[in-house]
């Protein structure tokens, strides 16, 4: 037992297998972030055509702040829709946030009371899924994603799911 266990604490926590890949997105419908001007978004937007981006974060979370330029970046690329999933968060702090650093998400969703990330097996921010077509989670990562991570990883699974 100690062995499995000392095995386990070498493992980078950041590829973790999730339960839910190649499993569809769970059911959910998020409100947009009260006060803001933008859409809330559901599951059926992530069944649509093309590759999607599910980046949960919040103004809070330091890292997400690291990272932020990154998922900017990603969505300039138009490679595929980024969408926010705002994670506990105050409507205020996440839309001073979006209006400091700037909004690059496609909809967000603000998951007040955390059920959404619940369901879709989130256990600390930031974390990144990426979608296919058919709504099928196809990777997490969980960590802020850095720019080799982007281009060594990100690009290249949503090239991958893109064809």
């Amino acid at each position: 037992m100690a062995i499995y266990f000392a095995i386990g604490l070498t493992k980078d926590p950041k590829i973790l297998p999730s339960a839910l890949i190649d499993k569809p997105v769970p059911d959910f419908i998020l409100p947009p972030i009260e006060g803001g001007s933008g859409n809330g978004f559901s599951s059926t937007d992530l069944k649509g055509p093309g590759v999607k981006v599910v980046n949960v974060f919040a103004s809070w979370c330091v890292p997400c702040r690291a990272e932020h330029t990154i998922i900017t970046q990603l969505a300039k690329k138009k490679v595929a829709k980024v969408y926010g999933l705002n994670y506990k968060d105050k409507p205020k702090d996440a839309l001073k946030w979006l209006a400091d650093l700037g909004d690059p998400y496609a909809a967000i969703g603000a998951d007040t009371k955390g059920r959404v990330a619940i369901d879709f097996g989130v256990y600390g921010i930031p974390e990144t899924f990426i979608i296919d077509g058919t709504g099928t989670i196809r990777y997490k990562y969980v960590g802020p994603i850095d720019q080799q991570r982007l281009d060594d990883v990100i690009l290249p699974i949503i090239k991958k799911f893109s064809q």
